[in-house]
């Protein structure tokens, strides 16, 4: 059902572990080819030291989580503040975390606590979004 409501506290996870193929998908459909996601050589000499991921793999599997479990189907994102604090590398099995912080009292929007951490608990990203929940036919 869409506009579903929700209410402080409640929270959602969704997990990806990524690969190489998420990685050339990722850059297909949007052209970033930074060598940083695939010049191993390049990579190497970074601070990074290996190969990671686009960002946008990361933010996505929040969008992911947004569109189909916390708020759920319906929602879209109205802003995001979030900053990546590790980097996340193929291989890596990244879990994204939501947690309701407020609701308005007469829309449905909600402000959530939002957090990606890789296998070894370690964040590589954090911060909070607004959303806004859509209902179908009205």
């Amino acid at each position: 059902m869409y506009g579903v409501s929700v209410a402080v506290g409640q929270r959602a996870r969704r997990s990806l572990t990524l690969t190489p193929e998420h990685v050339e998908t990722y850059a297909r459909l949007t052209g970033d080819r930074n060598p940083l996601h695939f010049d191993e050589a390049f990579a190497a000499r970074t601070t990074f030291g290996k190969l990671v991921v686009q960002g946008g793999l990361t933010t996505g599997l929040l969008h992911a989580l947004v569109a189909m479990d916390l708020p759920g189907p319906g929602t879209v994102f109205l802003s995001q503040n979030w900053k990546f604090t590790a980097p996340v590398s193929i291989g890596d099995t990244i879990t994204a975390e939501a947690e309701v912080v407020s609701v308005h009292a007469t829309k449905p929007v909600c402000q959530l606590r939002v957090r990606v951490s890789r296998q070894t608990g370690e964040t590589v990203l954090e911060g909070e979004a607004w959303c806004y929940t859509l209902k179908a036919g009205g």
